[in-house]
């Protein structure tokens, strides 16, 4: 009994270890399928050959490359025997102002039964101008070209038909989802979607669902399919559903009212859209996870009645290791809710009447529980501020997740620890300890208030309250000792670590270091519901100090980490602007100070800001940050040829071409003018006005009009737009090729071996500006 009492806190240590640990693991495959997988079964290794195949260079669209890997990707799919076309459509996103040709990669395996189909898709484009797309979606093009061999050497042929779509221009507007939904026979008779994404390189893959109504049909399907690594949750689902989406899947929701399930990893954030998201750079195990959702799910819904999956109801659910998907309706969030907080005061009562808890030392119970709160988020919010002042070069990755990011996760997550012990060790007394839990707990059932009304895919959380609950139960009535209570209620503490830990991660991750704060405030939250465990530490000082030591490790070894190298590259951007009207030329970059690269373009002493403020934005909203002038260069520019131009009552509608005379890879139609809209017309696609307006679109004075993708050297841009009469129409043309480092024109060193072309901005490109007044 005394060796018990002496490692009784050791073992609970190790127990929360073992589960945060586990919490992580248990998301994902951690090896991968190999050349020795029966052949009736996914082999990520078989799958990696297409890969290597897809991604030997950027192919975006307009390049030989998006050419050659389309070629390849139909060859493959004739090659299993799948009916396969090329669907070529002039798509337009008004959401986006962008538009293209696109052209789709349809193939269809027939089913038994004439009902609804079940659609695969990803999208082959990459995005512009220097990625290499292996993640993001070569590994959904692998996905489902290796899941589609595996399926067919079964010999067996489904129920349902099977729709394979590979789109295009996915990376410019959603392009060709838009053109497949909105112009192609096959779209309506798709049934449910199942789309295959990334938004890094690594990862567990995240199932999100995409629908118009409720979740709950598609949550019972999606579990009778029994995925082996499931990871979701209705805390997500509720956050993506008020969030301005920007997948191919949101296109089948918005223009087709079809459901849908993304796929996706997001993990190596960094590597998102830029050349390190390579064949070499991808996580296999990630890969893997891929692909144990497709295979029992192209099984399932091969085969299941898609034409009764819509619904009104909604479910709360998540992932737990094993078991996998728990669900239950919305409905029964504010029961839930009731039951706890009258459990709750009753056990208040029920625990003052008893002389167990204590109504002065409740309220006392507030302060170490605060103070940790508000210690911890004023560390994450401001020493975060500070770092990017003490490492600017952070600035330079526009996702806002750095290479070394998941150390500053990991510092500033044991730096709460600390904090947390520290705040609350002279707390920690057994007339005391009990009261100490009121105060997380009340602050539990204040989230699960909120989330009621206003995140309701937030429910789940109600199990913290449950455990808060049971902890507060066990040491009211138990008269155990309090090292049995400690084991036990660690036990009982796996499932919320197994819920909430990768949470801490998943904040940071996939919105940017700067919400660290939610992290650190998720910690706290936890940390309180444990303090029946922690407060029987012996050395829980001694342990906050440990914490704090750690962290301080980890923010150091975070700093070395914290330049560039060959495997780290530095992003960073140039491009020529040549004004044909002006006779004029600058160089300009997106970055906020010169490096061995720019240098050659900028000098010594660049000028601070941008010459022109209606040049390309990212879309993280990051601006020209230093110009210096350039010599004139014979750039050929667009002419812009009037067909029409004709007033009829109080309309106007000009009719007019915009006809490159170089490579171009886009053109972009700046208003330097508010402008109304009563008509636009871009390639024969026309757009629609919303109900109950007279404009089709209104764009306030240097705002973009439109952004159209070239595909080929004889490709031109015909407008047609209405406006009234006595409203002006004044244009900027921006044209930009991506050909900068190659162009005869220029002599360039190339950058070094630790460097690398800066994301989400026009970049290593030739923009050429012209007016357009068309007055």
């Amino acid at each position: 009994m005394i060796l018990k009492k002496k490692y009784t806190s050791t073992v609970s240590f190790l127990i929360i270890v073992t589960a945060i640990y586990f919490s992580f693991s248990s998301l994902m495959p951690q090896k991968i399928s190999d050349y020795s997988t029966p052949l009736t079964e996914f082999s990520t290794e078989r799958a990696l050959i297409h890969l290597e195949e897809i991604t030997k260079k950027p192919h975006f669209v307009g390049t030989n490359e998006h050419e050659k890997v389309q070629f390849y990707i139909v060859k493959q799919l004739l090659e299993l025997g799948i009916e396969t076309e090329v669907q070529d459509q002039v798509a337009f996103n008004k959401n986006w102002l962008a538009g293209a040709n696109t052209q789709n990669i349809l193939a269809r395996i027939k089913g038994t039964d004439n009902s609804k189909a079940l659609l695969l898709l990803t999208h082959y484009d990459s995005q512009p101008h220097s990625s290499l797309g292996a993640s993001d979606a070569g590994s959904g093009v692998v996905t489902i070209l290796e899941g589609l061999r595996a399926y067919l050497a079964t010999n067996k042929q489904p129920k349902n038909d099977i729709i394979i779509l590979f789109s295009d221009a996915e990376e410019l507007g959603l392009l060709g989802a838009r053109a497949f939904v909105n112009n192609h026979l096959w779209a309506k008779d798709v049934g449910l979607v199942l789309n295959f994404e990334a938004r890094g390189s690594g990862g567990p893959s995240s199932m999100l669902i995409e629908t118009n109504g409720g979740n709950k049909n598609l949550i019972r399907n999606f579990s009778k399919a029994n995925p082996k690594f499931p990871v979701g949750n209705s805390f997500l689902y509720s956050i993506y559903k008020m969030l301005p989406n920007d997948t191919d899947l949101t296109i089948f929701r918005e223009d087709g009212d079809i459901d849908g399930f993304n796929f996706a990893f997001f993990s190596d954030h960094f590597d998102y859209h830029t050349a390190q998201d390579s064949y070499d750079r991808l996580d296999r195990n990630s890969l893997e996870h891929q692909a144990s959702y497709l295979m029992p799910l192209l099984n399932y819904f091969g085969d299941a009645d898609l034409a009764n999956l819509k619904s009104d109801t909604d479910f709360i659910y998540f992932n737990l290791p094993i078991i996998g998907m728990v669900y239950y309706p919305f409905s029964l969030i504010i029961p839930f809710l009731i039951i706890a907080i009258l459990l709750f005061f009753g056990s208040i009562f029920y625990g003052v009447k008893k002389h167990k808890l204590n109504v002065k030392y409740i309220f006392i119970g507030f302060v170490p529980f605060i103070v940790s709160l508000l210690l911890s988020g004023i560390l994450a919010y401001f020493g975060w501020k500070l770092l990017l002042k003490i490492h600017p070069q952070y600035n330079d990755i526009l996702q806002g997740f750095m290479y070394n990011g998941y150390l500053y996760i990991a510092a500033f997550s044991t730096i709460t620890i600390a904090i947390s012990f520290l705040v609350y060790h002279k707390y920690f007394k057994d007339t005391f300890t009990i009261n100490l839990i009121i105060a997380p707990i009340c602050f539990w059932i204040l989230i699960n208030i909120v989330a009621a009304i206003f995140l309701k895919g937030a429910g789940y959380f109600i199990i913290a309250v449950l455990y808060g609950l049971i902890s507060l139960t066990i040491l009211i009535v138990s008269k155990k000792s309090v090292q049995y209570k400690q084991i036990l209620l660690t036990i009982l503490s796996i499932p919320i670590f197994l819920i909430f830990v990768p949470l801490i991660q998943l904040f940071p991750v996939g919105l940017g270091l700067k919400a660290l704060i939610g992290s650190t405030t998720l910690i706290v939250l936890l940390f309180g519901l444990l303090i029946p465990v922690f407060s029987i530490y012996k050395n829980s000082k001694s342990l906050g100090k440990l914490f704090l030591v750690l962290s301080v490790i980890i923010f150091i070894s975070a700093s070395f980490k914290s330049s560039y190298n060959i495997d780290r590259k530095m992003p960073n951007s140039i491009i020529y602007l040549l004004d044909v009207d002006k006779n004029n030329a600058y160089w300009a970059s997106y970055d906020a100070k010169i490096d061995e690269f720019t240098k050659q373009f900028l000098g010594e002493n660049p000028i601070e800001g941008s010459i022109d403020s209606s040049i390309s934005k990212s879309k993280y909203y990051s601006t020209v940050k230093l110009h210096q002038t350039a010599a004139v260069q014979n750039i050929a520019h667009p002419e812009v040829n009037i067909i029409s131009d004709t007033t009829i009552y109080d309309d106007r509608t000009v009719h007019f071409i915009i006809e490159p005379k170089r490579k171009a890879n886009r053109i972009e139609l700046i208003t330097n003018k508010k402008i109304q809209l009563k008509t636009f017309k871009v390639n024969g696609v026309s757009l629609s006005a919303k109900k109950g307006s007279d404009y089709v679109l209104t764009r306030d004075k240097n705002k973009t009009l439109l952004q159209y993708y070239l595909i080929d050297n004889q490709e031109i841009l015909e407008i047609e737009l209405s406006i009234s009469k006595n409203d002006p129409i004044d244009l900027t043309i921006y044209e930009a090729s991506y050909d900068l480092l190659t162009n005869p024109n220029f002599s360039i060193t190339p950058r070094n071996k630790i460097m690398m072309p800066k994301p989400f901005v026009v970049n290593d490109a030739i923009v050429v500006k012209k007016q357009v007044n068309l007055n």
